[in-house]
């Protein structure tokens, strides 16, 4: 099954990481991307939507998920294009030769030039607020624009496991908060004053979300543009921005809940959505990438605090912050293995995956059980291929591992042969002194 499968060549890329030299003593963390997982991902996310609707559909991933030239160029080469939140993240997508018309611009604090150059460029812009929309009227009065236009709300449908992620409860920051007293109402008014905003957007979903919960968002979003059409007597609004936030199973290898489980819940509760009426946008991040993603480090030493084994690595906040801060949440499936990269034998022993950070809590697993790690080991924490290597956290100065996509199976008959290409390079000690002043050592001292 490809679950299986995708163990499988996860257990080929760390053996031939180590014996490649891609983790030692000199770069003691790693982090591993199975493009044969990304692309099966993206393959699935198509499927699914195309057996539910026969309407244009584009699939934008979160480029907040895993912000990486490569990883975008891979997606798009796979028909996935791209939803950016912020200048960097745009850039980006540009870089990876995402087309501006298979480019979304999301984020609730647009700047009057962040607007100009996605207006310019034909982007996709959905407005956050009523104050946005209004510098939006005003840019477009000044310099028309073929960016299709639209307004994000907030469903307020209720929030999720994870407080934090969720962006659909009464009071979130995001959208126009459709249930405030007079907000349906203003937006009704607001696309029938404005024949050129024919987008609505919302997203409900999150990390800790019910499928349900989702597709409620998605019901509110529809009746809403149902009633804007018939308010303006003709179909103003042909596009539906439906959001991301698919959750990730984080217990085992399964792909779960898959994308296909998502449409077909979609069908059943908000046919309208899928009927061919209204063109589709999805905004998938995480659930595109974390399968896919395995960070290694190698077990500096091993000792005991408290009768309890602790495994010392050198993986820990830095790439899996929201794991060490909220680990309730944000708990990682870690796997061991020997010095050599092979799967690690013997009776489960609890134990900590502590991490090199000066801080009590930088521990990627507490008490977790494992074969007993030893000094020279490795361990996998697994499911990181979204939000963790890719958005690094600077505490201590530690450097950003390097990234390596892999291919298993490309130069042998047996397919035991694993080909490794940079994505990014570990990050050197001169490129940390240089982003923290180093080009100013005397700018705060008195002449």
């Amino acid at each position: 099954m490809a679950s299986e499968r995708a163990a499988d060549r996860r257990d080929q890329a760390v053996r031939a990481a180590v014996e490649q030299g891609l983790l030692g003593e000199a770069q003691p963390v790693a982090a591993l991307l199975d493009v044969a997982g990304i692309r099966s991902c993206a393959a699935a996310l198509r499927a699914a939507f195309a057996a539910v609707t026969d309407a244009p559909v584009l699939h934008a991933f979160a480029v907040k998920a895993a912000p990486l030239v490569p990883v975008l160029a891979l997606l798009h080469a796979e028909g996935i294009g791209a939803e950016v939140a912020s200048p960097g993240e745009l850039a980006l997508a540009r870089a990876a030769g995402v087309e501006p018309g298979r480019t979304v611009l999301d984020s609730p604090a647009k700047t009057p030039a962040e607007l100009r150059e996605a207006l310019a460029l034909g982007i996709a812009v959905n407005a956050d607020n009523p104050q946005e929309l209004a510098r939006i009227d005003a840019l477009i009065a000044s310099a028309p624009s073929r960016s299709p236009l639209g307004l994000r709300v907030n469903p307020q449908v209720g929030g999720g496991a994870i407080g934090a992620l969720s962006t659909a409860t009464a009071t979130s920051k995001f959208g126009v908060a459709l249930r405030d007293e007079g907000a349906r109402d203003w937006v009704v008014r607001a696309y029938l004053d404005r024949p050129w905003l024919t987008r609505l957007h919302t997203h409900s979903g999150s990390q800790g979300v019910p499928l349900s919960l989702m597709a409620q968002g998605i019901q509110v979003l529809y009746e809403l543009a149902e009633e804007i059409n018939t308010a303006a007597g003709r179909q103003q609004i042909d596009t539906l921005d439906i959001g991301g936030g698919l959750p990730v199973n984080f217990t085992s290898d399964e792909q779960s809940p898959a994308f296909a489980d998502y449409a077909r819940l979609l069908k059943e509760r908000v046919p309208g959505v899928l009927d061919g009426r209204y063109g589709l946008v999805t905004e998938f991040g995480r659930s595109l990438l974390a399968k896919h993603g395995t960070v290694l480090a190698r077990v500096e030493y091993a000792k005991t605090a408290g009768s309890r084994p602790i495994a010392v690595t050198h993986a820990g906040v830095q790439v899996a912050t929201r794991t060490v801060y909220d680990p309730a949440s944000w708990p990682l499936r870690i796997a061991a293995y020997d010095p050599k990269g092979s799967p690690k034998a013997g009776p489960a022993v609890p134990q900590d995956i502590a991490g090199p950070a000066c801080f009590a809590g930088d521990l990627l697993a507490e008490n977790r059980p494992l074969p007993l790690l030893e000094q020279g080991d490795v361990i996998a924490a697994l499911d990181t291929g979204a939000y963790c290597f890719s958005n690094h956290y600077g505490y201590n100065s530690l450097p950003r591992p390097g990234i390596y996509g892999f291919v298993t199976g490309a130069e042998t008959a047996d397919g035991t042969a694993v080909r490794f290409a940079t994505v990014r390079s570990p990050q050197s000690l001169a490129e940390i002194v240089a982003e923290s002043g180093g080009a100013h050592p005397d700018a705060l001292l008195t002449p």
